[in-house]
């Protein structure tokens, strides 16, 4: 990260603007951040949540990123996340990476959240996964939210190709149900198969919501109507987060 601090700074203060709020909100010790991404295959507001954390703590707090196992192994792209300290959204990664005192940042909706289509760049889409509830029983940790808004307009996704990927059979290959039809650069419209697009330079804005302290007893995580009710929490502050944010926003791209 300090190897490229220079091409961070040019990232989040001037390519996308990035503001950052609710520092402190966020509790002493290791955290489990809930977020929402978006721009398809290069989640630039996701880039700019650890980049942003790790220019102001400076490595004596570690946020670890997550990320799908298809782009953790891919050439060049696997090799970097893992030395910017992003580890496979797995239990078990996250686990560790909790137990060892640092905190994990997660987006639960995974590609359904990031292909989202513009149409819904301000809903919360979690799939109904609610694993990192789970995780945080588990782990001890308190669930912090995070609103993001800004990383729809990096790239626009017309359609989230759900016919595409069932025709190229993404589900059994990559574990995916989209295959986006996307407006932007390099290539105008083309379907985005793999990450292939420029990010447009979008204002984008994150929050740190008040945090969410759960009931450690492991039992809890067994507990169907207590997971819900978590879950529902967490997603319901989110999205009155992403209105709140959106409704402050003027134009696209801008902000």
């Amino acid at each position: 990260m300090a190897k490229i601090k220079p091409a961070i700074d040019f990232f989040l203060d001037r390519y996308f603007r990035v503001d950052n709020h609710g520092w402190e909100r966020i509790p002493d010790g290791p955290c489990l951040f809930i977020g929402i991404h978006s721009g398809t295959w290069l989640t630039m507001d996701a880039w700019s949540l650890v980049f942003s954390w790790w220019r102001r703590f400076g490595g004596k707090r570690v946020l670890h990123g997550t990320a799908h196992d298809v782009l953790m192994a891919m050439p060049g792209i696997g090799p970097f996340f893992r030395k910017v300290g992003v580890i496979p959204a797995s239990r078990e990664t996250v686990t560790a990476a909790l137990a060892a005192g640092n905190s994990v940042v997660v987006w639960p909706g995974g590609e359904v959240d990031a292909m989202r289509s513009w149409r819904k760049r301000h809903e919360v889409h979690f799939g109904g996964r609610r694993g990192f509830v789970k995780q945080a029983i588990l782990s001890g940790v308190p669930i912090v939210p995070v609103a993001t808004v800004g990383g729809t307009e990096t790239v626009f996704v017309l359609s989230e190709g759900r016919w595409l990927a069932k025709l190229l059979g993404f589900k059994r290959f990559l574990r995916a149900d989209t295959a986006p039809i996307v407006a932007g650069l390099p290539f105008g419209i083309w379907p985005e198969v793999l990450p292939t697009h420029i990010p447009l330079p979008s204002k984008i804005t994150n929050e740190f919501l008040e945090p969410i302290h759960v009931d450690p007893n492991p039992a809890r995580a067994k507990d169907d109507a207590y997971v819900n009710e978590i879950f529902e929490l967490v997603q319901q502050r989110i999205s009155e987060g992403v209105a709140r944010l959106a409704a402050q926003r003027r134009l696209p791209l801008l902000g």
